[in-house]
């Protein structure tokens, strides 16, 4: 595996892989959900590169940039072990050089919920994504699906600035408690960690309440609400559509499958935790997926 540390290197190195070339954008600490990513980058893909980038522009103020986890060394040893051809871990400097004043607004849908609660953070993330797609030229990039909104954030700038990479979402990795794989569970404590799945299980209670029929919005967050109990503290809970992170409450449109998400955010300590559960709702039935 080569690993580079300028735009410049990265670029010429990205365009002399074989393609198609599959992009994995981490801020490392990885875990085995970003190593399911490049996995995912393999199977379809002549060629992976990854990228280790904790970025500032989706930090508010007062957030954990400065104690974000960071582990590089042992972050490159696993991903040279899971095949990855090239890695880019740029400096803050080598990304955003002086003058730099240029970023990417997503619109609306960067507003809402995560973008409620963290003001700007979707702009951070669309600049710096696009910046990767263009440093890289991939034909494909890899997320995760346990950040939903990210997801839907990303489709939506690709697509109208009509950039050619194809954004592919993989299944979101728990361990066996249902908790959803994220570099800041690292943040928890143990008695912390022994609750923090109460969060699935808040998901969990709403596409139930789907699968048995429900389709008024409220009554399926209220049951969301009655599973999530102390010591978490809900941040939101919601259905929306899983394309425009709108408040879905028509749950199906005659005639036609949607795809949607029942998200969710709570507080155990001092720590959020975020994770979704997609379903499918159609007149007559509802699929929900609890993705592993």
């Amino acid at each position: 595996m080569r690993i580079v540390r300028t735009v410049e290197e990265a670029s010429l190195a990205a365009r002399a892989l074989p393609r198609p070339l599959g992009l994995v954008p981490t801020m490392g600490a990885l875990h085995e959900g970003h190593l399911t990513l490049v996995n995912a980058a393999h199977a379809a893909c002549a060629s992976v590169m990854t990228t280790i980038f904790v970025n500032p522009l989706q930090f508010g103020p007062g957030e954990d940039f400065a104690r974000y986890p960071r582990a590089f060394p042992e972050d490159a040893r696993r991903l040279e072990a899971a095949g990855v051809d090239l890695l880019f871990a740029p400096s803050v400097d080598e990304m955003y050089p002086r003058g730099f004043d240029t970023t990417v607004d997503p619109g609306a849908i960067g507003t809402r919920y995560e973008g409620a609660l963290r003001p700007g953070h979707f702009r951070g993330v669309a600049t710096v994504c696009v910046k990767l797609f263009a440093i890289a030229g991939a034909e494909r990039a890899y997320f995760g699906a346990k950040d939903g909104q990210q997801v839907a954030v990303l489709r939506h700038v690709a697509r109208d600035l009509q950039l050619p990479v194809a954004i592919e979402v993989v299944p979101t990795v728990r361990d066996d408690d249902g908790l959803a794989l994220s570099s800041r569970n690292a943040y928890l404590s143990s008695g912390e960690r022994a609750v923090a799945p109460g969060l699935y299980r808040a998901l969990r209670a709403m596409t139930a309440a789907v699968e048995r029929g429900e389709s008024d919005r409220h009554r399926i967050v209220a049951a969301g609400r009655a599973a999530l109990h102390m010591p978490l503290r809900e941040a939101y809970l919601d259905i929306v559509d899983a394309t425009t992170f709108a408040s879905a409450d028509a749950l199906a449109p005659a005639g036609t499958g949607r795809e949607l998400l029942a998200i969710g955010s709570a507080w155990v300590g001092t720590t959020r935790l975020l994770d979704n559960i997609p379903f499918v709702v159609t007149p007559s039935r509802a699929v929900a997926g609890a993705s592993r």
